[in-house]
This record gives C-alpha cells, structure tokens and sequence, in this order.
C-alpha cells in the first residue's frame, strides 16, 4: 500500500478521477462557510445597488394613476432589467450545490478540478504548463483562515475589451500559506523531473517515472 493512501483530506468517491497508476498527494475541498460566504459577496453590492435603482422606478410606476395599461410593458421590460439581481441570487440559492460538487487532487502527475452545478465538469493541469503560482487573500480570507491558490498558465481569453488572463483557482483552501508552500515545492520538483537531462540525473532518480515521495498534510 503506497503511504499516499494515509493522506487523502476525504475519501474518493467511485467516480474519481485518477488514472490507473497516478499517485494522489493531496486531495481537498473549499471551506464550506468560507465558499458560501465569497458566493454570497460576491456581486451583492453591485446587485443590491441596481435593485434599489430599479426599485424607484417601479415605485414611481406603480404609483401611476395609468399603471394597468403599463403592466404589458412594464412586468418584461424589469424582469429583464433586473438580471444581474437574478445571477446574484442564483449563486446565492447554488451556492450549497457547487460547495459540495467542487474537489481539488494533487497527483504526481497533474492537478485536477472538480466542479460544477448538475453537470460533473474536470479540469486538467498539467505541471509542465504552470507558470507561476500565486496566492490571494481577501479580508474575509483572512478572517475565516482561508486563501484562493492561483495557477497561471500564460493563457488569455478576448472576451471583454482586451485580452484577459485565464485563471485556474484552488478557491477557499483551509492553511493556505502551507498548501501553497508545499505546492510551491511540487511544481518546481516535478517540473525539474521532466525537463532535467536525463544524462546528468543520479543513479536513483534516473527518469521522469520516479515517484515523487512528498505529501500536503
């Protein structure tokens, strides 16, 4: 029995991931107070301030002597107005959902993942293609002892005006100056392993299939 068997932060569910002879080094979800918490901020002050925007303007209509032959117009134009309300409290209402759905693994091979709402959705990241890690932490991070991991892969998407970097994200990691630390050590260690000359390696580490014999605790 491989000593990563000891080390799993929950147990694996039978529709996991790995692939037969991949290591699991660490494996953990986002705090659930702290997820749901980052869910419902998230949005709410813009949210809120458009809610009360359009609020006068119902009021004022509502308060219209002429106020039934506007109700035609009026109900679509504000259900549809009112949108970004709508996605603020859709997170707020999944937010339970996509705590419990959502995983990360560390592998001796990749980092994997796991998210989504109905729909089970794996993301895949490969060591070799990482180009920095860094780590965020906001107030309520801080308050609540959690921080979000980011995993830059020199990608960038157009959407909005200009490009924009993708970024992959560990959300909400319970210790996270450890996990990042220990991530730090991971990525450089198992980047090392594949690009070192295989010709300069030592006796005991002769090629990229060694087992990579450290652990997040």
């Amino acid at each position: 029995m491989s000593k990563y068997d000891k080390i799993y932060n929950y147990e694996i569910e039978s529709r996991n991931p790995l692939v037969d002879g991949e290591i699991l080094i660490w494996s953990s979800k986002p705090k659930k107070s702290a997820y749901i918490i980052n869910q419902i901020l998230t949005m709410m002050p813009f949210a809120l301030i458009w809610l009360a925007f359009d609020s006068t303007f119902i009021i004022a209509a509502f308060s219209s002597g002429e106020i039934k032959e506007m109700l035609f117009f009026l109900i679509p134009f504000f259900a549809l107005h009112l949108m970004p309300v709508w996605i603020w409290l859709g997170q707020v209402v999944t937010a339970n959902r996509k705590w419990k759905n959502t995983k990360y693994y560390v592998t001796d091979k990749r980092i994997i993942i796991e998210n989504g709402f109905v729909a089970e959705n794996y993301q895949t990241i490969y060591y070799k293609d990482i180009k920095n890690i860094y780590m965020r932490r906001g107030i309520i991070d801080q308050m609540l002892n959690v921080g979000d991991i980011h995993f830059d892969l020199g990608l960038y998407s157009n959407l909005g005006n200009g490009k924009n970097k993708v970024q992959t994200v560990f959300l909400d990691v319970e210790n996270p100056n450890e996990v990042y630390s220990k991530l730090q050590k991971i990525v450089l260690d198992i980047q090392t392993d594949i690009e070192y000359p295989n010709a300069l390696r030592p006796e005991e580490n002769p090629g990229y299939n060694t087992k990579y014999n450290n652990e997040i605790k």
